[in-house]
Formats: C-alpha cells, sequence, structure tokens
C-alpha cells in the first residue's frame, strides 16, 4: 500500500469526489493563509486606482510580479513571497489586473484573461514601478 502525504491525506478527506464547493473553499482559505504576509496597497494611475500586494523589505530592490491568467490567487503570492525572502531581500508587487477577480476555473480564467484591458495593465505596470521607486526601492525590474 502506498502512503500518501499527510497534506494531500488531508485535501482527500476534506473534498468530496464531486464537491466543487469544497475544493473553491480550499483555494479560498490557501489564498487567505497566503495574504496574511502581504500588504494591501492602493496605487494611483493617471486615471484609475487599483490595488496591488507588496511582501519583503521596506528599502529592498523592487520586483514586479505578474500574475497568471487565474489572477492573484495563493501560487502567484507564493511565488512573490518566495522571491522576497530571496537573498539578499526584495520587495515583491503584484498588481492586481483583474480588479479583485480570481479565475476558478479555465473557462472563468479564459473569460478574465480574454477581457483584460491590454493597454490598462500596461499602465498598471508602469505605475507599479513607479510606486516600488516611490517607496523605497532603488532598484525596479518586472
Amino acid at each position: 500500500m502506498l502512503r500518501t502525504k499527510p497534506t494531500l491525506q488531508l485535501l482527500r478527506s476534506l473534498t468530496p469526489s464531486c464537491g466543487l464547493a469544497s475544493r473553491l473553499h480550499i483555494r479560498s482559505t490557501m489564498a487567505t493563509t497566503a495574504s496574511s504576509e502581504f500588504k494591501k496597497v492602493q496605487i494611483q494611475r493617471h486615471d484609475s486606482t487599483f490595488d496591488a500586494y507588496v511582501v519583503g523589505k521596506e528599502d529592498a530592490p523592487g520586483i514586479v510580479v505578474l500574475q497568471e491568467w487565474w489572477g492573484v490567487d495563493f501560487e502567484i503570492k507564493n511565488h512573490a513571497l518566495k522571491i522576497s525572502q530571496l537573498s539578499p531581500g526584495y520587495k515583491a508587487l503584484i498588481p492586481d489586473l483583474y480588479r479583485g477577480k480570481v479565475g476558478l476555473d479555465v473557462a472563468e480564467a479564459e473569460h478574465l484573461m480574454n477581457d483584460l484591458d491590454w493597454q490598462g495593465a500596461v499602465q498598471d505596470i508602469g505605475a507599479s514601478v513607479s510606486w516600488l521607486k516611490a517607496n523605497g526601492s532603488q532598484k525596479v525590474c518586472f
């Protein structure tokens, strides 16, 4: 008999075989756990304001981390957290290009990506770079 990892066993016990609601609850709980290390900030670009999530040292070099097509979810926050912890330390910022929406399945993620305002997203990324520079990061990359 193969032994599974304790985390996998826990997920299996919490997730009924056809329980989409349970899987979504687990994904939501994981996102909340990842969020505890992040500070939510609002960034102004010339025509609107958007949310972003920042983690890391205040005066560290900045990195803009772009979301996958799912949106700002547990995975992308986990990646940003790991980046912020690399030596010598970084400030990672994730602009929320979907304005709070997260794709919970492939169809929804595809819809969000197809409806993305690409020119606005490029402006959000530029505003994110400017925010990092104005808030202690002498160097910024994305």
